[in-house]
């Protein structure tokens, strides 16, 4: 099973889980006591199942006296954890002492405790004659280098078992998000309980998964960048953004495959979607360095459909069973589904939603009636930007009978895309200067602009006088420098947040094979962007 994560439906279903779902588990960070008091209360607003009481964070520690407080004004179950430096953590004191306080938390009634599997030999048997029926003890292993083979996995989950662990915790490190797959193979078949997290960004799904793939529990933070270990996501949004209580073993997964794939609202918009229609699914961030690996690793007919952004537009290509035939003339792909049969068929609708949103800015400034022809026809319209993006929208305004014109930073790429659509091809210096008419459109897809150089613009304030229309691909921010100064010269404008919510309606009804709910996706968009 080395090549492909390809284990059945039916695996999962029949994993070792029982009917308990997955718990979900907000470390308490504070640095004191009533810090964690405070955060305590938040986590049960917030909607956590359990807290992780972090020793090894607070500043001052009275074992008795401190943990006898924290202890029994939780709201919640507790699990307790004093994480030395070797294995992670902020302590460096005794470590004799260490597991004093640990067993302190066992007499004080502490739900459970976490333990290293270095030391968790003898801090069971140490307990082992007075342990509460109620204590259940995680011992945890964490590798802060890599991943290890599944067979390496299975010999470290053997070895904890041995312990007499209650519980077995694994964390390692995504050095690629195939690597989230073999750690997946193993908790889907555990038949104990076990916690299994691949740290880093390329680990999420990992976090975010593991209801479906049998995870006892998982960490969320109370908030942003206060985190016990990389890449753990907020409680809140293990809760809202990605529906967490939502998610069963036969949940479909979807999600959006891309480098950098963090600033995407996609997941906001088809979880709140499916949500809202009862759709057994769940869309998750996916950060993709090698496309091919990627699909061979998750080929399992539950990892049902992907949406495709920079920079695998173009090479996802290669690994499709299908390509629609507009897809393929643009050369680039950003919406992928899997046929019940396993194989995968490709479509383009970034050319879709951005001329639609392009066509419909030009009929409301002249007041032309939708059913009169495509406004595009004749206009010279110019693309900045010849990848995938830039691809979409060359094709799709010659498709409507404009006169395309593609600019590019190196213009041999220029050149390749506009000898395809019949166009001119110029460098992104050359826009400037470049006016042979008035009246004409401009399409920015290159990621001039884009977070965090909100300050930089492909071209000229003065250039844009020339234009009826500027259109730019960027979503974040939504009102780039480009666009204000469009604006500014009384321009029409048209945001990427259109061509997002409009791609979007033709990817969901892709995916589900249901029309898009366009109002709940515009309401989102405006809530969120």
């Amino acid at each position: 099973m080395a090549s492909g994560f390809s284990f059945a439906t039916a695996d999962v279903q029949n994993s070792g889980i029982g009917s308990s779902p997955t718990l979900l588990c907000t470390p308490l960070m504070g640095t004191t006591v009533d810090q964690m008091l405070i955060e305590m209360r938040k986590a049960k607003e917030i909607g956590a199942d359990v807290v992780e009481i972090r020793l090894d964070c607070l500043r001052e520690f009275s074992p008795r006296k401190d943990l006898e407080i924290l202890i029994k004004q939780s709201p919640l179950p507790t699990l307790v954890t004093y994480r030395p430096i070797w294995e992670g953590g902020q302590y460096e004191g005794d470590e004799n002492k260490r597991q004093d306080a640990l067993r302190v938390a066992v007499e004080l009634g502490a739900d459970y405790i976490d333990v290293e599997l270095q030391v968790a030999h003898e801090f069971n048997n140490s307990i082992s004659a007075k342990k509460p029926e109620k204590l259940k003890v995680i011992v945890s292993s964490h590798n802060f280098h890599n991943t290890p083979s599944v067979e390496a996995i299975g010999n470290l989950v053997a070895r904890i078992q041995a312990t007499g662990a209650d519980i077995v915790k694994i964390a390692t490190t995504a050095l690629d998000i195939t690597d989230v797959a073999r750690v997946f193979q193993i908790t889907v078949h555990s038949q104990i309980p076990i916690i299994a997290i691949v740290m880093g960004e390329r680990g999420l799904i990992s976090r975010l998964l593991s209801p479906k793939f049998n995870g006892y529990l998982t960490y969320g933070a109370l908030e942003a960048g206060v985190i016990s270990a990389p890449g753990q996501p907020t409680a809140k949004d293990l809760l809202d953004l990605y529906n967490f209580r939502l998610i069963r073993p036969d949940t479909k997964v979807y999600g959006i495959i891309g480098k950098p794939v963090g600033h995407s609202k996609s997941p906001l918009l088809f979880n709140e979607s499916f949500k809202k229609v009862g759709l057994n699914a769940v869309y998750v961030h996916l950060l993709v360095d090698d496309v091919k690996k990627f699909f061979s690793t998750y080929s399992s007919v539950d990892f049902a459909g992907f949406s495709c952004t920079i920079p695998h537009k173009e090479v996802a290509l290669e690994c499709m069973n299908e390509i629609d035939p507009i897809a393929k003339k643009i050369g680039a792909i950003n919406n992928i589904c899997r046929r019940p049969d396993g194989t995968l068929k490709a479509y383009n609708t970034d050319y879709i939603g951005a001329i639609a949103a392009i066509e419909d800015g030009l009929r409301e400034s002249n007041g032309s009636a939708p059913s009169v022809g495509s406004p595009l026809a004749g206009k010279l319209f110019v693309v900045l930007g010849a990848g995938g993006a830039g691809k979409s929208l060359a094709y799709g305004a010659q498709q409507k009978g404009a006169r395309v014109v593609v600019a590019n930073r190196t213009f041999e790429r220029a050149k390749e895309l506009a000898e395809k659509v019949g166009g001119k091809a110029l460098t992104l210096e050359e826009v400037n200067h470049f006016h042979p008419e008035e009246g004409m459109v401009l399409a920015n897809t290159t990621s001039v602009g884009m977070k965090p150089n909100i300050d930089a613009t492909p071209i000229s304030k003065e250039a844009l006088k020339h234009y009826d229309l500027v259109f730019d691909a960027i979503y974040t921010p939504k009102d780039t420098r480009l666009l204000r100064e469009a604006r500014e010269c009384g321009k029409i404008i048209v945001y990427g947040t259109e061509m997002l919510i409009r791609q979007g309606f033709e990817q969901y009804k892709n995916f589900t094979g249901l029309p898009a709910p366009e109002e709940l996706f515009r309401e989102l968009m405006s809530r969120h962007a």
